[in-house]
Formats: structure tokens, C-alpha cells, sequence
């Protein structure tokens, strides 16, 4: 399964961190840090790692607001029927901030909440290998 991390720019950090637990447990990770180069066509690139994920994990944080291409990739994902049902959102940031800052078809999709420890990440992963199983 080809999973392919969704986030706003400035939660790079965040999202690398995400990437390298899910690849650490097996799977096969596209993040726009690690596949896109300067002179890359990026919308080409971003375009096919899209039709060749499996799984889209959205990353939330009180940044994705200001992301457009968050919103297009969510878009993509909801309407492409290869991943039908299998797009993971993943709120991290104060709970008081997640319902002006989650949009509410991800609100729909039961986002995991977690708080960038261990068990959290963890539990990023056992939604993955139950959506891949």
C-alpha cells in the first residue's frame, strides 16, 4: 500500500516525523519533502503519487487553513474512487482549536487526535495496517 501524507508546508517538520514512523512499520510513504526536487514539475509529480496512492493521511494542525493544496488533495481524495475510504485525517494542535480549524468533512471522517507521542503514532499505524489489511 502506497500512503501519501497530505499537509500544509509549514507542518513539514511534523509530517517528516509522521513519514518516517509509518515507513519505519513497513509502509511505503510519499511526502512532498522527500519526492520533489527544484526544477521537478510538482503539480505533475504531486498529480501521480495521488493516483498511485492507496491511502491519504491529512495531517490537521492549525495550519492546514491556510494550505490550498491541502484542500485540493482532501478534494482529490474524497472523489477518487481508488481511495474510498481509506483517507485517514490526523488532528494534532489544542483541542480547542479543532473545530474552527478541521473542516467539517474531516470531522465526518472520525480524525484521530493525538499529541506527537509515541502511543499516538502508534495509533496512526494501526489505522494504516487496518485500512491495508
Amino acid at each position: 500500500m502506497k500512503i501519501f501524507i497530505s499537509h500544509a508546508s509549514k507542518d513539514g517538520p511534523i509530517a517528516t516525523k509522521l513519514a518516517d514512523q509509518l515507513s519505519a512499520a513497513g509502509h511505503s510513504v510519499w511526502l512532498p519533502e522527500k519526492e520533489l526536487f527544484p526544477g521537478d514539475n510538482w503539480a505533475k509529480k504531486l498529480g501521480q503519487a495521488l493516483e498511485d496512492a492507496d491511502i491519504v493521511v491529512v495531517l490537521i494542525t492549525p495550519h492546514t487553513s491556510e494550505s490550498e493544496a491541502v484542500t485540493r488533495e482532501v478534494q482529490y481524495a474524497l472523489t477518487a474512487e481508488h481511495i474510498r475510504g481509506r483517507l485517514i485525517s490526523v488532528f494534532l494542535g489544542p483541542e480547542t482549536t479543532e473545530s474552527s480549524q478541521l473542516p467539517w468533512i474531516l470531522r465526518k471522517l472520525n480524525p484521530l487526535r493525538i499529541h506527537d507521542t509515541k502511543a499516538d503514532w502508534q495509533k496512526v499505524i494501526d489505522k494504516v495496517d487496518t485500512l491495508a489489511g
